[in-house]
């Protein structure tokens, strides 16, 4: 047998045989997804086990179920509170590094960050009482204008196309929203202006990207760019010189469902709310249910994926990104009517501050699912009222590291965090129709 057939026929050290069906390589084996993610929990556990942990009073750290503190509240010590999260974060970390529960990971990474968050809690509010109803419908507040705009980053790219305009078309709404609101004084007329606004910039995102095949994420970054400045220019001089007349809408009115308000801590969140908190998380059902239960979710589905055999099949493929952007449009622009008809009252130049970036790192974070993003977007909200609450409340962190959370969040998350994830197979690449 000559020495090129015998190379031949004698495995290599990586390749998979019946004898060995796994892969040789071990260091390859031992740095895959779980392991890494293993090694970076256990070294937040031992921070927070090591570092938050001498440092902590020997004080109470007080959860209470109501904003006035007069309900049920849960009560641990401080330093016995950031050592114990801790040591749960080293312990998933640990499980994770060694390679069990690979059905459960996400369960388990979720445990580690859940129990340096905890610990972290109990350092910084040991010697306080930090009110769960107010930090719960703080944190959903935060999140309306995420969800709605990564929800319109998921109808777009399961459909193949890169909504990176998520900021324009929030600057766009938010503005809509204050002019119109105040010129007719109804909220609802903002609110629907809102939505106009968002669809301005999906329709050009729409025409550029599938019409004339230009780069979608570079179209994504100019239309951000020409929101930025046209709502700047009229800011200046319409609202800035007149804000009696065009900056200031009416506030959206808060609705109480009697009986279910009445639920303890959940009620109050849920039910004692404005009308974008429910049109978030009904649409997040509504879309999912659309996505996976509906002739419509299935053809954006395969136009997402492989568009030349869903037109093979008679779908109408530009037809149906076009389609699917524009309501993209909707739903991003009613976000953007969030900022001005709830959170401020009033328009200001670059008011956003980036929120459309986060939301699509929602998107992305949640793997380019309805639920997926829901859930990114309340863990963005709650590291951006967590940073709101430990400035009240003075903490020992400075204010700026604080400030940077939900940003820093957002990056850890896209770049670390999420692994390995696999948008759909032709998001970003125009279709050519053969």
């Amino acid at each position: 047998m000559s020495t090129t057939e015998q190379s031949e026929s004698q495995p290599s050290p990586t390749t998979a045989t019946a004898a060995n069906p796994t892969p040789t390589t071990a260091p390859a084996r031992f740095w895959d997804r779980q392991r890494r993610l293993g090694v970076g929990v256990v070294l937040i556990g031992l921070i927070a086990t090591v570092v938050f942990g001498p440092l902590a009073p020997s004080k109470t750290a007080r959860f209470t179920l109501s904003e006035d503190a007069a309900g049920a509240a849960l009560s641990i010590n401080g330093q016995l509170g950031t050592i114990l999260f801790g040591l749960v974060a080293v312990v998933a970390g640990g499980v994770l590094l060694a390679g069990l529960a690979r059905r459960f990971q996400t369960t388990v990474l979720s445990l580690g960050i859940l129990g340096f968050v905890l610990s972290f809690l109990c350092w910084q509010v040991a010697g306080k009482f930090l009110p769960l109803v107010d930090t719960a419908s703080g944190t959903l507040q935060l999140a309306v204008p995420l969800v709605l705009g990564a929800l319109a980053g998921v109808l777009g790219e399961r459909s193949g196309v890169v909504n990176v305009a998520i900021e324009g078309q929030f600057l766009m709404g938010a503005f809509g929203a204050a002019l119109v609101g105040t010129m007719a004084t109804s909220v609802w007329l903002g609110l629907f202006s809102a939505a106009i606004g968002g669809v301005l910039i999906a329709a050009i995102l729409a025409v550029l990207a599938i019409r004339y095949l230009v780069d979608q994420v570079v179209v994504g970054i100019v239309l951000n760019l020409l929101a930025l400045g046209m709502t700047g220019f009229l800011y200046e001089r319409l609202m800035q010189t007149d804000a009696q007349s065009y900056n200031q809408p009416p506030r959206m009115p808060e609705w109480r469902i009697p009986g279910l308000a009445d639920i303890p801590v959940v009620g109050p969140v849920l039910f004692d709310t404005n009308l974008l908190v429910w049109l978030a998380l009904i649409l997040v059902f509504v879309i999912h249910f659309a996505l996976t239960r509906t002739r419509w979710g299935l053809r954006t589905r395969a136009v997402g994926e492989h568009p030349t055999a869903a037109d093979t099949v008679g779908i109408r493929v530009r037809g149906l990104r076009y389609l699917n952007v524009l309501l993209g449009g909707v739903i991003a622009g009613a976000g953007g009517a969030y900022f001005t008809l709830v959170a401020t009252g009033s328009f200001n130049k670059n008011m956003t501050a980036g929120a459309g970036f986060i939301a699509l790192a929602a998107l992305i974070f949640g793997r380019w699912t309805p639920f997926g993003a829901l859930g990114a977007a309340l863990f963005f909200g709650f590291a951006q009222k967590l940073a709101t609450y430990l400035s009240v409340a003075g903490s020992s962190v400075p204010s700026q590291f604080l400030n940077m959370l939900p940003y820093l969040a957002t990056i850890i998350a896209v770049a670390g965090l999420v692994g390995r994830v696999r948008a759909p197979a032709a998001d970003g690449q125009p279709y050519i129709k053969s």
